[in-house]
């Protein structure tokens, strides 16, 4: 069995909690839930992540994606979050914070998906909200970035809600759907004022 338990503190079990919604680490009994949820919404996803690979939905890929997680929060570079409604206990996306530079930078990056029938619900912008706190105050860091293809205004209009700052075009900065594609970049300070 794989425990997650991050070096900023989160027990396995630990919940952090928002507006209507709650993110904690994976777990394997998420499997069954969280791969319907992404066969699902595959079409919806596709234009805005990268190519998955064939096996990416089966058990022993899930499985290895835990232990990845667990090394990665071991190491203090990535925390991972799925995504529930308070209310159902549903799961409704995933969120990582990744990229976890110490040392001069102290910055992460923001990565998120949600399924197709939970889109443009405000549950993201809830998780979002709900992980600033994380990383300012219990990870430590000084700077959240995020990235969003150009023309994916749900994304753009989420960050800028949130209270990051769109700060300009990286060229070919993530390879999206099998291309290389630009991003706008977005950032966010932990001296920043949270909306």
């Amino acid at each position: 069995m794989v425990i997650l338990k991050s070096t900023a503190g989160l027990e396995a079990d630990e919940v952090i909690s928002g507006n209507g919604v709650y993110l904690r680490h994976p777990v394997m009994s998420d499997y069954a839930e969280w791969a319907s949820l992404r066969d699902l919404s595959k079409d919806f996803l596709t234009p805005w992540e990268p190519v998955w690979p064939i096996d990416d939905l089966t058990r022993p890929a899930f499985r290895r994606r835990l232990r990845r997680y667990a090394r990665e929060l071991r190491d203090d570079t990535s925390y991972p979050f799925f995504l529930f409604d308070s209310g159902t206990d549903k799961l409704i996306g995933s969120s990582i914070i990744s990229n976890v530079r110490r040392g001069v930078a102290q910055s992460c990056s923001l990565g998120y998906w949600v399924g197709e029938i939970y889109s443009g619900k405000g549950y993201m912008t809830e998780a979002a909200r709900a992980i600033l706190p994380f990383v300012f105050d219990r990870a430590g860091l000084h700077r959240i970035e995020a990235a969003c293809l150009q023309t994916n205004e749900p994304s753009r209009r989420l960050l800028k809600r949130v209270g990051f700052t769109e700060e300009g075009v990286a060229r070919k900065y993530l390879r999206i759907n099998g291309d290389w594609q630009d991003h706008l970049l977005f950032a966010m300070l932990a001296s920043d004022p949270r909306p």
